[in-house]
Formats: C-alpha cells, sequence, structure tokens
C-alpha cells in the first residue's frame, strides 16, 4: 500500500541524481507517529511538515514556516507523500532536480491525533485535523484547515498553533537564519559544504534507538500514542568498541548530575525520569554479584533478591537506582525506607540506566547512545527485578512538564554523545519538579510530648549550621522509625553554629537537641532572604550518605532564559505593594513572562478600580501569585482546589467556578484523583501553578480544609463568621475572639483571616489521628450551635436569609468532604481588588478594616508576616476537645 503511495514520489526524482531515499529501505515500525519539520532552501526558501500516516508520512510545504504564536496562520501546500526514511534525510539535492538545495531536519519527534480526530484518514478527508506535536523545538496542539483546491486538484491549507502551555506569543523561537540542525547541529552554510558531523538517525533501526523513551501508563498528559515504547528500540547494537581491562574493578566512583533550573534545551540530550530512590552500582563477574552504594558501601544483603537477579547477568557493571513503586507504579522514598526496614524488599525494583563494563571491556570512554544500547541488549532478559530505563529526546521543557503532571520528582539529562566520567560534571544535569535536599538533623521538637518538627542543618566549611524546621510529611508510620533514634542520640547542646541555631529553633516548641549523624531526604519551596527553608516535607532518612558530606548545592541558572519582551513595562513583583511602575501600559493584546510562563492579554483590567483607584491588570495578578506563593502554598499544596475564574475581569460575563481538569490546562497544575468521582480534580502544589492559574483568570482560589496529599482526612476547622449587610464589623471582630476564646477552652489553638468580604475566618489546625469528615463537621456545628444558643440575638446557624438580618451566620458547613474555603492570601473577585489575609490576633481589634489588604499591598505585608508562623505547631487532637465539649 505505502509502495503505491510513493508512486508519484519516486517518478519525480532520479534517484542516481539524488541521495533522497528511495523509499525501499524498511523502517523500524513504532508504536507513536513521527514527524519531522524540513528547512528546505530550494528556488524559494520553505519549510516541509512530514506527518506520519499509513506507512508514509503526509507532507505540506509551509512558505514562512511553523509558528508558535496562535495568532499567525501558515499556508500549507499539500505535496506528495514521502518514504519514512525522508525522516532521517538531510544534506543538498543537486541542482536541476527536483527541488534542488540544502535540505535541514530543522525539527522531529512525535505525533498524535487528538480527541476526536482518532480517525486520521476520515480528518484529513474533511479537511480538518487537530494534533499534538512534542519535538526539539514544537510543542503542544495544532489544526491543520483545508482552505481550497486549485485547478490541478492540489489543496492549500492553514497551520495554526492552538492556545496552550506551548503557545509563544510573537514567535520568539520561530525559524531564523542562525538555525541549526535538530540532528546534527549544523547550520545550512555547514550542510551545503558537508561541514560537521552527519545527523543522528531517527527512522532507521539506530535512530530507533536513540529515540527510545520512558513509558508510563500513568502520563494521560499527552494523547494515546504520542509517546512509544520499549519495542520501537529496535535491534541497534554499538559499532565501537571499548578498551580491554585485565580486571573488572571493584567498584567505580559514580557520575553525578550538576542541578539546574531548568532541563537543557536543543539537540544532544536524552532525558530520563528521576528516580526516587537509593543510586546503586552492580557489579557481575563468574555468576556471583554485589551492589554497592554511591560511596562504595556493599549492600548486597540488604536487597538480595536484586542481587541475586544480578548474578544471572554476564559479567560486567552497570549503574543504576534501587526503587520503590507505589500502587500507580510511581517511585515512592517513604515506602522504599519501610521495605529496607522490615526486610520485606520482594518487590524492589533495580532501575538502570548505564552500563561501565561489559565484560573486560571498559565501555566509559564510548558515547551514552552506545553505551546505554549495550546496556538494553545485556538486561533484555532480566525479567522485572532489573529494568532497562528508556529516554526521551524530545525537548526537556516538555518532558519534565509531563513528570511533574504525573506527580514524579523530576528529570535527568544526559548528553548523548558524551563518555562517562566520575565525579560531577556538565554533562549530566538534574531538573526537579520539587526542590530536594539532604540535611542534617540536628534536633527535634516535641508539643506536650508529641513529636512536632526536625530543626534542620548543613555543612558550610566544616560547620554545621541551622537553616529551618521540617514540619510536615510525618506519619505514624515514619514517627515511630526515627523517634528512636532521635532520642537515642539526644544531646544537650546544639550542635549548630552562630547564634540563629538555637535562638531560631528555640522558638518552635520544646527542642530536643542530637548528635547530628542522621540525614534527611526532603522537599522545599525554596528559602527565605536570610537562608531559612520555605514548606519543608520530610521524605525519609538516608542510609546511604554520611551526614558530614551534607552540604548546600543550589540549581545553577537554566542554559536559556526567556527575556520578556522589550515593549513590556511591567512592574516586577519585588515592586508589588510599592505604588510605583504600574503594569497598566502593557497593551490589554500584548503578553508579559512571569516565571517562565507566558501571560497573555498581560494588560488586561480584571479589577477596575483597586483600593488605590488604579485597574488592576492580569499580568500583577501573575506577579501577585509569584510574590506571595511561597507563604500562599502551606495552606493550598496537596489539597483538591476549586478556582473562580473570570478571565474578562470582575466585570465581564464570563464567572465560572472549576474544580475539574480541562482541556488545554497547564501541566503545572496537577491532577488528583478524588474517590466518588471520575474527573481529576485541580491542585495547586508549586508557586508555578500558582502563576497558571492566573494565565486562566483564577483570581480566587478554594482548596478543601483536608490534610495536605490526604483528601479523605481533615486537616483544620474553619468557622465562617458572615454578617449580614446592617450588622456593624465589630460584632464580627467580638464573634471571632468569642471563637477563639471558646476553642482554647476545649484546647484548641486558632488562628484568624479577613476573608476578602465582610466577614472573618476563625481556623483551627487539627491532628489527623482517628479523624474523619462526619466527626469533623459534627464538632465544628456543635460548637456554633451552643455559641448561637448563648446570644440568639446576635449568631444563628440557620443558612436562610429571610432570618439572617441584623445577625451573624456561624457557617460550620465549610468543615465538610469537598466543601471549601477560599486560601489565606487569595485574592477575590471583588470590587478594590481584596485578598484574604492571615491575621495576628492582636489585630483583631476594633479598628481593623478588611479593605485595606488587597492585591496591591499584601505583597510588602507578607515579607513582614509573622502572623500563622506556628500554625502547623498548633496541631491539636480533636477527641479531647469533643470530650470537654460534651461536658460544657
Amino acid at each position: 500500500m505505502a509502495a503505491s503511495k510513493l508512486t508519484k514520489y519516486q517518478e519525480m526524482r532520479d534517484f542516481t541524481q539524488t541521495a533522497e531515499p528511495s523509499g525501499n529501505e524498511v523502517v523500524v515500525p513504532s508504536e507513536a507517529l513521527r514527524f519531522v519539520i524540513q528547512k528546505h532552501a530550494a528556488s524559494h526558501l520553505h519549510f516541509d511538515l512530514r506527518l506520519e500516516y499509513d506507512g508514509t508520512f503526509r507532507s505540506w510545504a509551509v512558505p514562512k514556516g511553523p509558528s508558535l504564536d496562535p495568532a499567525d496562520r501558515r499556508l500549507a501546500m499539500e505535496v506528495e507523500d514521502h518514504p519514512l526514511d525522508y525522516g532521517d534525510f538531510e544534506g543538498t539535492i543537486p541542482k536541476g532536480q527536483y527541488g534542488g538545495g540544502t535540505v535541514m531536519l530543522w525539527d522531529r519527534g512525535y505525533w498524535a491525533p487528538e480527541k476526536g480526530f482518532e480517525k486520521i484518514g476520515a480528518a484529513l478527508g474533511k479537511g480538518e485535523l487537530k494534533f499534538v506535536m512534542e519535538g526539539g523545538r514544537m510543542h503542544g496542539s495544532w489544526v491543520l484547515v483545508r482552505t481550497k483546491r486549485d485547478s490541478r486538484g492540489r489543496a492549500s491549507w492553514m497551520l495554526i498553533k492552538h492556545r496552550d502551555e506551548g503557545a509563544e506569543p510573537g514567535n520568539p523561537n520561530g525559524p531564523t537564519d542562525a538555525d541549526h540542525s535538530i540532528a546534527s547541529g549544523r547550520t545550512m552554510v555547514e550542510i551545503a559544504g558537508g561541514k560537521g558531523r552527519a545527523a543522528t538517525p531517527f527512522m532507521t533501526a539506530a535512530g530507533a534507538q536513540a529515540g527510545a523513551v520512558w513509558q508510563s501508563n500513568r502520563d494521560e498528559s499527552a494523547p494515546a500514542g504520542l509517546i512509544p515504547s520499549a519495542k520501537a528500540r529496535g535491534k541497534a547494537t554499538a559499532s565501537t568498541k571499548g578498551k580491554t581491562a585485565k580486571a573488572i574493578p571493584d567498584f567505580i566512583e559514580p557520575q553525578l548530575t550538576k542541578p539546574m533550573e531548568k532541563p537543557p534545551s536543543g539537540p544532544g540530550w536524552a532525558h530520563e525520569i528521576k528516580f526516587d530512590g537509593y543510586r546503586m552500582q552492580l557489579r557481575t563477574q563468574g555468576g556471583m554479584a554485589v551492589l554497592r552504594t554511591r560511596k562504595g558501601l556493599d549492600w548486597s544483603e540488604k536487597f538480595p533478591e536484586i542481587t541475586a537477579a544480578g548474578a544471572r547477568l554476564a559479567d560486567g557493571i552497570i549503574d543504576g537506582e534501587v526503587v520503590a513503586l507505589d500502587e500507580t507504579g510511581a517511585p515512592d522514598f517513604a515506602a522504599l525506607q519501610a521495605a529496607i526496614s522490615s526486610g520485606d524488599t520482594e518487590d524492589l525494583v533495580f532501575f538502570v540506566f548505564d552500563q561501565l563494563f561489559d565484560g573486560l571491556e571498559d565501555l566509559r570512554d564510548l558515547p551514552l547512545a552506545q553505551r546505554k544500547a549495550r546496556l538494553a541488549k545485556h538486561v533484555e532478559e532480566a525479567g522485572p527485578t532489573l529494568r532497562y530505563v528508556d529516554h526521551f529526546i524530545t525537548a526537556g521543557d516538555a518532558v519534565l512538564l509531563s513528570a511533574c503532571r504525573m506527580d514524579l520528582e523530576g528529570i535527568i539529562s544526559k548528553r548523548l554523545d558524551a563518555p562517562y566520567r566520575s565525579g560531577r560534571g556538565e554533562t549530566w544535569t538534574k531538573s526537579k519538579c520539587r526542590a530536594g535536599h539532604e540535611v542534617v538533623i540536628g534536633g527535634y521538637t516535641t508539643t506536650n510530648g508529641a513529636f512536632r518538627s526536625l530543626i534542620a542543618g548543613v555543612h558550610r566549611d566544616g560547620k554545621l549550621f541551622h537553616i529551618g524546621r521540617i514540619g510536615t510529611g510525618f506519619g505514624r508510620e515514619k514517627i515511630a522509625v526515627i523517634l528512636p533514634r532521635l532520642k537515642a542520640l539526644e544531646i544537650a547542646k546544639s550542635p549548630f553554629e552562630g547564634k540563629e541555631g538555637p535562638s531560631r529553633a528555640g522558638r518552635l516548641g520544646e527542642v530536643h537537641w542530637v548528635k547530628p549523624e542522621l540525614v534527611a531526604e526532603i522537599e522545599y519551596e525554596g528559602f527565605t532572604a536570610d537562608g531559612q527553608l520555605r514548606q519543608a516535607a520530610f521524605k525519609g532518612l538516608r542510609e546511604d550518605k554520611p551526614a558530614a558530606e551534607v552540604d548546600t548545592v543550589e540549581p545553577a541558572p537554566a542554559d536559556t532564559a526567556v527575556a520578556e519582551p522589550k515593549a513590556q513595562k511591567a512592574r516586577p513583583a519585588a515592586a508589588a505593594g510599592t505604588g510605583q511602575a504600574r503594569s497598566a501600559s502593557v497593551s490589554p493584546r500584548g503578553s508579559a513572562v512571569v516565571m517562565g510562563q507566558t501571560i497573555s492579554n498581560a494588560g488586561k483590567t480584571l479589577w477596575p478600580d483597586a483600593a488605590d483607584g488604579e485597574p488592576v491588570t492580569k499580568l500583577e495578578l501573575a506577579q501577585y501569585y509569584e510574590a506571595v506563593g511561597p507563604w500562599m502554598l502551606d495552606h493550598v499544596r496537596g489539597r483538591p482546589c476549586s478556582m473562580i475564574r473570570m478571565p474578562d475581569g470582575i466585570e465581564g460575563k464570563q464567572n465560572f467556578f472549576q474544580r475539574h481538569t480541562s482541556a488545554g490546562q497547564s501541566a503545572l497544575i496537577t491532577e488528583i484523583e478524588v474517590w466518588g468521582d471520575r474527573k481529576p480534580y485541580l491542585q495547586f502544589d508549586t508557586v508555578d501553578a500558582l502563576v497558571a492559574a492566573a494565565q486562566v483568570g483564577a483570581l480566587e482560589l478554594h482548596p478543601w480544609n483536608s490534610e495536605p496529599f490526604l483528601p479523605e482526612q481533615p486537616g483544620r476547622l474553619v468557622f465562617d463568621l458572615d454578617p449580614a449587610p446592617d450588622v456593624p464589623f465589630e460584632w464580627v471582630i467580638e464573634g471571632a475572639r468569642e471563637v477563639r476564646d471558646r476553642l482554647q477552652d476545649l484546647g484548641l489553638v486558632s488562628f484568624c483571616k479577613t476573608t476578602g468580604g465582610k466577614g472573618l475566618h476563625v481556623v483551627t489546625p487539627l491532628s489527623t489521628e482517628g479523624l474523619n469528615w462526619d466527626i469533623a463537621k459534627a464538632f465544628a456545628r456543635d460548637v456554633c450551635k451552643a455559641m448561637a444558643a448563648d446570644d440568639p440575638g446576635r449568631y444563628l446557624i440557620v443558612m436562610a436569609k429571610a432570618k439572617r438580618g441584623g445577625k451573624i451566620f456561624l457557617d460550620y458547613l465549610r468543615n465538610d468532604r469537598m466543601a471549601t474555603a477560599v486560601a489565606p492570601l487569595s485574592p477575590r473577585g471583588r470590587p478594590g481588588a481584596p485578598v484574604s489575609m492571615p491575621l495576628s490576633w492582636t489585630q483583631v481589634k476594633k479598628g481593623l478594616d478588611p479593605a485595606q489588604y488587597t492585591v496591591r499591598t499584601a505583597p510588602a505585608l507578607v515579607r513582614k508576616l509573622t502572623a500563622w508562623e506556628d500554625y502547623c505547631d498548633g496541631e491539636r487532637p480533636l477527641e479531647a476537645a469533643i470530650r470537654r465539649l460534651g461536658k460544657v
């Protein structure tokens, strides 16, 4: 069938004169559809878009090249089908031959039809095909629309980019005269002159190996078939031999990764999933295997099943990582620790990603692409305990976005042409979805004898310095493991240098200092201006790294920064709240960049008049989330969250509530499954995700009141004091203080915030042992019921507006499963651009004016905010409070 489709192609070419493929070569089958875009300097410079379908490349000539700007409509002239091996063609077509000139492989990758367009032939026949491309330069969703046919039946189409996270208004990364090949790195001049290295193959057997990728059935961020499985690797073998050694070394110091803010761009990089486990080196010789840690310690007995599987391999040394997988197939560091502790290691997996020795052959000087080809063959019969790690060769940014969307730790990027070199270099980098670090434990805190937090430090110049507290990420099982070890290491004095350690940690509760011997793996959202951790969460103890080696390693800047358009005159987030340099100078249709994300229509007015009388724009909303996000995340992250979107501002007609995911949604926003609902919910786990919310006009964020990452577990109570219009605000203040006092009498700690309206919220953090939503809601109801019974002339718990005149409605219903409350620091879609502001109780007094807290004023206040700093230490169990309430 494919041969008949190529008749026209073959009739137009003389293959004794041109090096173009004839189409007779068999191409390795792929489970994913491939695309290529070739820059073609023929009689006129143009670009050729080729989409694999039904055994050939359907092809279009695009005179101006594809554009990442959705506003551009690019003419695409349909041309004859091309053979699949044309996907590897880069070079020159002789003059006098059809299409004579220079051809560059400008981009390549994989494509898939969008939902509703799976019948590709029928879609093309009807004249409209919506599809996704993921390559080195092309990302996201597109549409091809047929406009007409000429007298000879040739079709004209339009190629248009859809508005999604891959869109780049202004097309800053479109074709230029300085373009380099995605496959060889050469310019058009170098290709025409035959200079430089040849293009790396993509469609042939060797190319299929280079194009292998890691696959997960959890990846729903791309249409089915976009990412090929391991079957697409082909049967390639390396053609270059390594050096012969006299003996296999006992151990080789591993190659380490350089932390980066973003993955490297451009061709020549392989991107692997970053596994959350223990780095290991497997040495096999004579049917005996040894597993060693990154420091050379023999851990063979800790992982007997992996060691046994390794012993069945041919002699050699393999680099990889031991990982525990959760029920969804994702790495789970806590489960790995539990398996080691219990000795139940049967289900652990050794993911292998490099081979250093094959028998006596030293492979370290070979390029990574060849080493991985050897490795794939070496372990192909190893069974499920040892698994080869595939890789992506598409753009690193796209791979990282997919990894983050799948709630993975991040990605590792490696040069395909680089040798293996021990130590930390430039050819292996890591980019994380959430910042991670190892820290030394120098102490812990308790409240009334119950464990509360760890006190962390890192080494600088051989001395241990305090960097903050780790207050979340602990469950009963984790505490049961670490607390005995902490108690065994207790000492009388602080192990930290300087005055900051003891004084800072001493504010956190009952402090217990320990010998600095234990190492913890944590996640965090960054550092404060004075070097303290922000939103640190405990993942587990590390047994494979000495405490003395834990120091500060900061990510290097990304290799390419996205510059804001020169015409942009937006005020920076740091200036928020100063009343200077308004962003209103941006035209409503212009764009800006915040945290690497394009904010379209940046100058659009969302609030016509802030408290200072100036309109607040979409760009300012994005900058606001960037400025307050690190503080805000403690109360949003890990919780299903609804957003109220007002894309045309508070006076627009498109105001709607959204809690489920939607088409074209940013991959930075997490999708989570909630029991009882078939559609995934939204979750905002990073500051980048908050900025993505601004891009879609989310003026309000309303999270569940659950424990972070445990949606079925209540994590706090919210008492909403909602006054009738005729109630003086002084009554609301008095009511909030009364709620506080009642809760305090019951042994609970409470915090207060404005709602962004005329009410106040009293928030109580909870310990979660033995707690469910019915218990939480019933307790909140009983507190409000008692309060209303004691003063029925001022309070009520009935929602009916007819009965609320002159009274405050005590709303306890926000403590039900799936109920929400506006997040601390969330803006509100109301006049004046107000926000829900966290307060200290000393501020909750006569004269309090909630209207003073706005998108403009809050960022400067947050930098000095001390209210709620001991929120996590305020967690209390509800059981005792329920007993006390029953006796009142």
